[in-house]
């Protein structure tokens, strides 16, 4: 079955009306100085949406997610070429803090990975760090993150027990209230549900589907039908080329492309 049957609006929909968040300008990228990742690459994306990056493997996904953070900033020899703004402020531009960029971003990773800690220390862990010290403000933070990331339910009587006690997708929900903890603009989740179980998969989508309400999501995923089902927009990418991107309903339904038609039909080569 193709994504299309998948397809379904999402129920809350603002995004024609919303404000561009992210501006991507002429983006080039280099692996060791000379090895192209990224061909001129432009796009702007909508506050409180989803937007789904999609693509073969090495097809530049990850790599222009972790541009938003800055993440690739810790590779060796890269080189950087283009703009990337967030509310009108380019992140590249030598006086910029990375330390709150990175605050402002939040990032969940493919794999669930949870620190060696309580379940509560977790979630307090980037608090604690940038200097929260109130009990009273720590326990709201706890709470509000983790019924944000639709896990207090689950949690609620054993917080002080080990993360490493959760269930695989638990483990993922709790590195998504980790993250709002920090109080971002931005969650980038680089194939969240990869490692998770379908039922697992299914609450994390949901759960997407709420917290871009509150946030802007950016997701990477191989898997068409959750393109189709959480994202607003998507982008398909090829050998480091955007080569479209579009509301997800005319993406999946009406591909400008060929190379897009094939892809989101199996077809691709």
């Amino acid at each position: 079955m193709d994504a299309r049957s998948f397809l379904k609006r999402p129920a809350f929909d603002s995004s024609d009306n919303n404000p561009n968040l992210i501006e991507v300008k002429n983006v080039n990228f280099f692996y060791k100085g000379n090895k192209q990742a990224l061909y001129n690459i432009s796009m702007n994306i909508k506050e409180n949406t989803v937007t789904a990056f999609i693509g073969p493997s090495g097809c530049g996904k990850s790599t222009l997610l972790r541009l938003f953070n800055r993440m690739n900033d810790m590779e060796p020899k890269t080189v950087f070429e283009g703009e990337i703004s967030i509310n009108g402020k380019n992140i590249y531009d030598a006086d910029t803090d990375i330390v709150k960029l990175r605050t402002d971003i939040g990032m969940v990773f493919q794999k669930p990975a949870p620190f060696p800690m309580s379940i509560y220390d977790n979630v307090a862990y980037g608090p604690r760090n940038q200097g929260v010290k109130d009990k009273k403000l720590l326990n709201s933070l706890v709470v509000d993150s983790l019924k944000k990331a639709a896990l207090w339910d689950e949690v609620k009587d054993n917080l002080k027990d080990s993360a490493f006690a959760l269930s695989g997708g638990q483990q993922q929900r709790l590195c998504i209230a980790r993250a709002i903890a920090m109080k971002p603009k931005i969650l980038l989740m680089d194939e969240p549900t990869s490692a998770l179980d379908p039922i697992s998969t299914s609450k994390i989508e949901e759960l997407i589907q709420e917290l871009k309400k509150d946030f802007t999501i950016i997701i990477v995923t191989h898997h068409m039908q959750q393109a189709a089902r959480v994202a607003d927009y998507t982008a398909f990418f090829l050998k480091g080329e955007l080569i479209e991107y579009n509301k997800t309903k005319i993406i999946f339904s009406h591909p400008a492309n060929k190379k897009t038609e094939k892809y989101i039909t199996g077809r691709f080569e």
